[in-house]
């Protein structure tokens, strides 16, 4: 087409851009900035489900820092950050490994670590709900050899071990596919120029591995760090509503469910927690890349 004609068409047609962009920005408007806005601006309100609300300024963030059940939920997400992305920065990249090598059987494996991720959450929790159970697989095994019927469900610091346990085994796969990704781009050169130098397997890993994929690992590091922080699925599942016992398992996005929810619930005060869960996981995604520009210069 030449250029005259080009420029007519556009004359023509000079929202067409637009036109095409009309439906992502309409759902991007729809489920993503509307809710956002209207999430920060409920946070300086005492809207309740039924009741618009009043603007009361600082309050409900005031509030928050006399809420001993909001303590408990930033104590707890915290510490699933702590507990579960250290694992799954170190853990895909080691399953990535394993995987890579062409040997025969090894898509079956590929497969089978990946299954997890494809599957739901809510079928996951309640498969490891009935394993953990006081009567489930696992205290049955531990029984059979003696060594008696642990409170996996029942014990405030052990059911949070074992919702980060089941949030590591469903995101091995998915951050394996990551690592895979970076580690068909390490030239094989580097590995057998290291091999020549007579380096072992551990230290190719730390001196040719690592280095190729620190910006894969920082990539791993802020998603799982962002995910961590939010969890919901795995605790709520696992603890109940009620959060554990006397809801000392309560993580920040299962307060913000709890208290914004049901015909009486607070729509203010949980936006103003929504707010804080924002301000945080931004603040993790920022350090985290920080500490990678750190590193590299």
């Amino acid at each position: 087409m030449t250029g005259p004609t080009v420029s007519r068409v556009r004359r023509q047609l000079p929202s067409s851009p637009w036109l095409f962009a009309a439906p992502g920005l309409l759902i991007i408007g729809a489920f993503i900035l509307y809710p956002f806005v209207s999430t920060l601006v409920n946070a300086f309100t005492d809207r309740r489900t039924l009741i618009p609300g009043d603007f009361v300024g600082l309050a409900n963030f005031r509030e928050l820092l006399h809420d001993d059940m909001f303590w408990i939920g930033l104590r707890n997400s915290t510490l699933y950050v702590l507990g579960v992305v250290p694992a799954l920065v170190v853990l895909p990249l080691l399953l990535a490994l394993l995987v890579q090598k062409n040997i025969p059987g090894i898509t079956f494996f590929r497969s089978a670590f990946y299954t997890p991720v494809v599957a739901s959450i809510v079928v996951v929790g309640l498969i490891w709900v009935w394993l953990l159970d006081e009567r489930g697989l696992v205290n049955s095994l531990l029984e059979a050899v003696g060594v008696g019927r642990v409170g996996f469900l029942s014990d405030q610091w052990l059911l949070l071990l074992s919702a980060m346990a089941v949030t590591v085994w469903k995101g091995l796969g998915y951050y394996m596919i990551i690592y895979l990704a970076a580690l068909a781009n390490v030239p094989r050169e580097l590995h057998e120029a290291a091999a020549v130098d007579g380096a072992g397997a551990v230290r190719r890993f730390l001196t040719v591995t690592v280095p190729a994929v620190r910006s894969t690992m920082v990539l791993v590091g802020a998603l799982s760090s962002v995910a961590a922080f939010k969890v919901f699925s795995e605790v709520y599942l696992m603890a109940g509503p009620s959060g554990g016992p006397a809801g000392e398992d309560t993580t920040l996005v299962m307060l913000v469910q709890r208290t914004g929810t049901g015909l009486t619930g607070r729509v203010g005060y949980a936006s103003a927690i929504s707010v804080v869960v924002f301000v945080v996981t931004v603040a993790l995604m920022l350090l985290v890349l920080r500490a990678d520009r750190k590193d590299a210069s």
